[in-house]
């Protein structure tokens, strides 16, 4: 059979490092698990435009759109900010999600019992946290027109335009009710039904797919705001929320937090189906490129790893070997490794980066 094929741009920042362990986690399924990957590198980002004067090339998508799963480190830095906007590292990764049409960004909010004390609320808040936001990635005010800044009379107003189709609500719906079959099948939709017309569309045709499609799994609504407050309230009330694009940026960094660290948060981002069945994907922690610590070993691999894990699941349909990586993690853990961002507890000396990944590997050889 065929290896599966994975296109690693590591990009800026500590996004090398972090996916440097990564590396060393699939050269561990190929070598002990008998799992074979094809993996290819390109630049994105700043990397990128420092080798080609653009934040992506041409034929980098074209590897993007041929391969079964991307996974991508991290883009930006100080480096990059008095570039025109059009070149700026993040544009790169805004064209892989948009031409790669990844509508459904799923964004995982766990709370590994060793952590909560790291968050910022009370460990009987957030202690067994398992939520996942499904946000809409192509669509919405990030790219609606008209957009700009123009003069009106003596003064500059910028302009973004709200806007979505049914059909783009009603995919992003059909994802996140197709998750919540196999969790706890329960859906909360989030949108200002209240105070903007795209609000109103989107609680009608998510309301619809349910009604037609997912009768079986339990559909609230709340407005966007009052999620929010509920996120920092008790959490663990839900289990798979869905939300536009905008929204879905905002609620996601707020329930990353609820786990203590950015650092050890994954996504994905997901697509229509290709050829095979299986759908386009780009895999990428959350964190951003943290350049006050590049290059010294000090970044948090876990993020990175996770979303290894996530391509395992809903790219490759190894869900067994993506649980067993996810263990490791865990185990990890709880037997008290710590990178600097977890530093809490006194006498606790931090590993490194590949300190920690290494540890992982020794985790997944003990559950052999």
């Amino acid at each position: 059979m065929a290896n599966h094929s994975i296109l690693i741009l590591a990009g800026d920042g500590i996004g090398p490092e972090v996916m440097a362990e990564v590396r060393k986690v699939i050269d561990w399924f190929g070598a002990r698990r008998g799992i074979g990957f094809d993996v290819s590198e390109d630049l994105v980002g700043g990397a990128a435009y420092d080798a080609h004067g653009t934040p992506l090339t041409d034929a980098t998508m074209e590897k993007a759109q041929a391969v079964d799963a991307v996974l991508l480190g991290a883009v930006g830095g100080p480096k990059y900010d008095k570039l025109d906007f059009s070149v700026k590292p993040e544009r790169g990764l805004l064209r892989l999600r948009k031409e790669m049409d990844l509508f459904a960004n799923l964004r995982p909010a766990q709370c590994f019992d060793a952590l909560a004390d790291f968050s910022s609320l009370k460990r009987e808040v957030v202690a067994g946290l398992d939520i996942v936001i499904v946000r809409e990635l192509t669509s919405g005010i990030y790219f609606g027109e008209p957009r700009g800044i123009i003069t009106e009379g003596n003064e500059r107003v910028g302009i973004n335009t709200q806007r979505y189709t049914e059909s783009e609500i009603a995919r992003v719906a059909k994802s996140a009710f197709e998750l919540a079959r196999k969790r706890s099948n329960k859906v909360c939709s989030m949108e200002k039904a209240n105070v903007m017309e795209s609000g109103i569309l989107w609680r009608e045709v998510v309301q619809e797919v349910h009604d037609r499609d997912y009768p079986d799994v339990e559909l609230s609504h709340m407005y966007a705001d009052a999620g929010a407050m509920q996120l920092c309230r008790w959490p663990k009330q839900f289990d798979v929320i869905v939300t536009d694009n905008l929204f879905g940026d905002l609620l996601s960094d707020a329930a990353a937090m609820l786990t203590g660290s950015l650092g050890m948060l994954p996504s994905a981002s997901l697509g229509a189906p290709m050829a095979n069945g299986r759908p386009k994907a780009l895999y990428e922690p959350v964190h951003g490129s943290a350049p006050d610590i590049a290059g010294q070993g000090k970044a948090n691999p876990i993020a990175c790893i996770l979303s290894f894990a996530m391509a395992l699941r809903y790219s490759f349909d190894l869900g067994d070997e993506a649980g067993r990586l996810e263990a490791a993690v865990e185990k990890v853990l709880a037997d008290g490794l710590r990178t600097a961002d977890l530093l809490g507890e006194e006498g606790v000396t931090p590993v490194s980066t590949s300190e920690m990944g290494d540890a992982i590997l020794g985790a997944l050889d003990a559950g052999l």
